[in-house]
């Protein structure tokens, strides 16, 4: 509870719902039912998000329009979004680490169920996106980049600042659900497996099982039916 409360301090808003900590999301969803600014889920990873390499799934549904701008994933430290995954105004879906980002055009997000995956790595620099199981072309971004630890990571906003400056414009609308993260990347075999629901290691980062996590505003955990 003590971190909620300092969550809200932080962001300086009155918000109509606040949650103390809660853990695992099996066979559940997220529903973000309208754009606010104010209305996101904290999430508590189980290791330091100090990274050299990582891969980053979720199940994602909208019907926000195509030319409508939704931010995806936001870990933010101090001074820097050190991981955000967006769907641009232009209908590509990138991300961005401490500066410019990296966009690819892939099949659009829906109001049926997408699987997204994001891989990178610091050694080489490669980057790929996985849309229901397949592997967008490679990408060279960031090579020998390190991903600081010591921030904070949400689901449904974007923080312009360290826990603040969030916009209803940029929000999420739809349903998330089955957020797993690792600290390497997953082979193509995993990253398929895991799109088809079969079993797979779970997140050292995040696994949405046992994920701990804090709901604040008009955010509904429903079941996955």
């Amino acid at each position: 509870m003590m971190f909620a409360l300092l969550l809200l301090g932080v962001f300086g808003l009155s918000l109509s719902v606040s949650s103390a900590t809660q853990v695992g999301l099996s066979e559940k969803i997220l529903v973000f039912p309208y754009e606010t600014d104010f209305s996101f889920v904290a999430l508590i990873p189980q290791k330091e998000m100090g990274l050299r390499a990582f891969t980053l799934c979720m199940r994602v549904a909208t019907e926000l329009p195509e030319d409508r701008q939704i931010i995806l994933f936001a870990y933010r430290t101090t001074d820097y979004d050190e991981l955000n995954v967006w769907r641009e105004k232009d209908g590509r879906i990138a991300f961005y680490m401490s500066g410019d980002g990296c966009s690819f055009h892939l099949p659009p997000l829906t109001t049926f169920r997408s699987s997204l995956c994001l891989t990178w790595e610091s050694r080489t620099g490669l980057a790929a996106f996985w849309m229901e199981g397949k592997r967008s072309a490679y990408q060279v971004y960031k090579p020998g980049h390190i991903i600081r630890p010591k921030g904070t990571v949400i689901l449904g906003q974007d923080p312009d600042k360290h826990l603040g400056g969030l916009e209803a414009v940029q929000s999420f609308v739809g349903e998330i659900s089955d957020v797993n993260m690792w600290d390497f990347v997953l082979s193509r075999s995993m990253i398929q497996a895991w799109h088809y629901g079969h079993k797979v290691p779970k997140g050292n980062l995040f696994d949405w099982a046992t994920l701990e996590y804090e709901v604040n505003g008009n955010v509904m955990v429903v079941d996955d039916d």
